[in-house]
């Protein structure tokens, strides 16, 4: 069965993107977080069976995590 792929762009409050980071690689389907510089704090590499449970973790995971401000899921079309 072939996975969705997502890149999550996650905003963080300012002085707790480090703790959203860790709390984020608890997440069932999230693969990878990284602290970036940029536009946004933390980029979360996510896998999941369909895009319904794409959809579930970032919208009742993902922003459930206190720090969490804003989210721009960019799904991978092609590898």
């Amino acid at each position: 069965m072939e996975m969705v792929s997502a890149y999550i762009l996650i905003t963080a409050n300012i002085g707790q993107v480090k703790r959203v980071a860790r709390e984020l690689k608890k997440i069932k389907g999230v693969k990878s977080v990284h602290v970036v510089t940029g536009n946004y704090d933390i980029i979360a590499f996510v896998e999941a069976p369909d895009l319904h449970a794409l959809s579930s973790t970032v919208v009742d995971r993902i922003h459930r995590v206190k720090g969490v401000v804003d989210t721009n899921t960019a799904v991978v079309v092609d590898f």
